[in-house]
């Protein structure tokens, strides 16, 4: 804690300066997703865009968890916890994601008419 106007001082611009950070993480993301010359990969939304996108949220995330949240205070303990739950996060996105391999093709899912949904046959195919 910040016990003299010395420590409150620079309390204060650290608070700022991690502030200032995450506004223009913000700028850059609205700037990257608006701006067609700051598109990366495809034109539009695509693989590079998301990731871009993601890793300047998980920047900003960690910023707010350890300066705001205090999280760099924190004892070895709530890391553990911290990085349990990050890493139950990922996996569960990983097994969502594998969900492409294995399509629905039930009839009681789509109905009795349609065996194949028609999202899924490729262009080719139809």
């Amino acid at each position: 804690m910040a016990d003299t106007p010395e420590a409150i001082k620079k309390s204060v611009r650290t608070y700022m300066f991690v502030g200032g950070i995450l506004f223009l993480g913000t700028v850059i993301t609205v700037l990257i997703a608006t701006v067609p010359a700051l598109d990366f990969g495809r034109h539009g939304f695509d693989a590079m865009d998301c990731v871009l996108g993601l890793t300047i949220a998980t920047i900003k995330a960690s910023l707010v968890a350890f300066i705001f949240m205090h999280l760099n205070h924190e004892k070895k303990a709530v890391y553990w916890l911290f990085g349990s739950g990050l890493c139950m996060v990922c996996s569960l996105a990983f097994l969502t994601a594998l969900a492409i391999f294995d399509p629905i093709y039930d009839s009681l899912f789509f109905g009795k008419e349609s065996t194949t949904p028609k999202i899924l046959v490729s262009p080719s195919r139809r």
